[in-house]
């Protein structure tokens, strides 16, 4: 795939997009994030309902793109949620998620309709409070923890024993208290579970789901009618970050439901899911220009521009996001040299401001370009500005069978004037 990146990076570097005044930039295979969309739409029946995780990318470009492919969304924050709304989804279209949820927000959502997913039997008490008298269009229902437990990276499950996020489903009196929830409240009509993301196996996804699908045909059952017509399972599909590859599939993941909960491929549940991660990752990389590079202790060491205000998980938690990372020259040909072990550092002014340690890769040289693949969720869509550094441009491209590349400003690169007025 490295005739790719070498295409878009040499148009890139033709354009003025990356250079000397311009040495970072991020950029969004549109191509194939229309591709993956679609694998998405193929791999699940009609009365599927995909939303797309806009924490994974919040950019209104990124919104606008999946909503056009046919997509929802799913938002965790008041900003998330005027996000979606200017990007031109419906409120119906919208799934609210947060889980500190003001007063005020919970009046917001059940004024617009937004579908609401409730966290906790306190705010439980609020909505419920809200829904006198109120006729609202929200399909609302609770959050449920499954409590089936851990993946591979504990911040990244949310189906702990204890975790923050929803009704905790095996503790003493929540079954007995969700069930006489929905038998007194006909306006709770879904259910909710997300057991986690990058980490998690598909295996411990579907045991999730499955005991969420169980509490929902209990509910149903004990109220003698389908009260309980949508079910919300969530996203977190994993990422495989080791190579070009898209693995697991959508397809995989949706065959592995089938068989274990058969339930939601019926047709007599309305399914949603909230994919986020998995739709975006492979679709965007960062390239970064080498300012410099020496040697320290033996080891070689080359300066980037792309360190933890724009690779932020990679950089705090190395083990776990651990990016692949090509070399490039100049001109944006790839580098095919010998590997040796080097280091790529970032810009900000701390020691542990790395996104590769002891790489074996081609010699880096001043000047020379690094791709960060599969960045395109979670990653420059969230700058961090540590050290007031602007967040840079965003472009779209769409690459097809063409050879002509047609580029797209998705975000310009930040003025120090506006990074400065974020920072206040």
């Amino acid at each position: 795939m490295s005739g790719k990146y070498e295409q878009i990076l040499q148009a890139a570097i033709r354009s003025g997009y990356l250079g000397e005044e311009c040495p970072l930039a991020a950029f969004v295979d549109t191509s194939r994030l229309e591709e993956t969309i679609a694998s998405l739409h193929r791999a699940f029946p009609k009365h599927f309902a995909h939303t797309f995780a806009a924490k994974a990318n919040t950019m209104s470009h990124a919104l606008e793109f999946v909503k056009e492919h046919g997509m929802g969304c799913e938002v965790a924050s008041p900003g998330e949620l005027e996000q979606a709304l200017r990007a031109g989804f419906a409120p119906g279209q919208i799934v609210y998620d947060e889980p500190a949820k003001t007063a005020g927000m919970l009046a917001r959502v059940l004024e617009l309709g937004t579908g609401l997913n409730i966290d906790n039997f306190q705010e439980f008490e609020r909505v419920q409070a809200l829904m006198v008298n109120r006729d609202s269009r929200s399909r609302i229902g609770f959050r449920i923890n499954p409590q089936v437990g851990a993946g591979n990276i504990s911040a990244m499950s949310t189906a702990t024993t204890t975790s923050k996020f929803g009704v905790a489903l095996e503790d003493e009196g929540n079954r007995i208290a969700i069930l006489t929830a929905y038998r007194d409240n006909t306006w709770l009509t879904a259910l909710h579970s997300h057991v986690g993301s990058q980490g998690c196996s598909l295996d411990l996804m579907t045991a999730g789901i499955r005991k969420v699908v169980d509490l929902a045909e209990e509910i149903n059952s004990g109220v003698g009618r389908q009260q309980v017509e949508v079910i919300d399972i969530g996203g977190g599909l994993p990422v495989n970050f080791d190579s070009e590859e898209m693995r697991p599939t959508f397809a995989e993941f949706a065959a592995k439901l089938q068989d274990a909960v058969p339930e939601l491929f019926s047709g007599r549940y309305t399914v949603k899911t909230e994919f986020g991660r998995s739709v975006f990752a492979k679709s965007g990389f960062i390239a970064s220009r080498i300012e410099y590079t020496k040697r320290s202790g033996g080891r070689r060491i080359a300066i980037s521009h792309a360190g933890a205000q724009i690779a932020t998980r990679t950089v705090f938690m190395p083990d776990h996001w651990k990016l692949r990372v090509s070399v490039f020259d100049s001109s944006g040909r790839a580098k095919n040299g010998a590997a040796v072990e080097q280091d790529i550092a970032g810009p900000l002014c701390f020691a542990g401001d790395l996104v590769a340690t002891a790489r074996k890769l081609p010699e880096i040289e001043p000047g020379d370009y690094v791709v960060l693949h599969d960045t395109g969720a979670y990653y420059f869509s969230n700058p961090f500005y540590y050290n007031a550094l602007c967040a840079p441009a965003v472009y779209a491209v769409t690459t097809g069978r063409s050879t002509h590349l047609d580029f797209s400003v998705w975000r310009r690169k930040q003025s120090v004037d506006d990074m400065l007025a974020v920072i206040g």
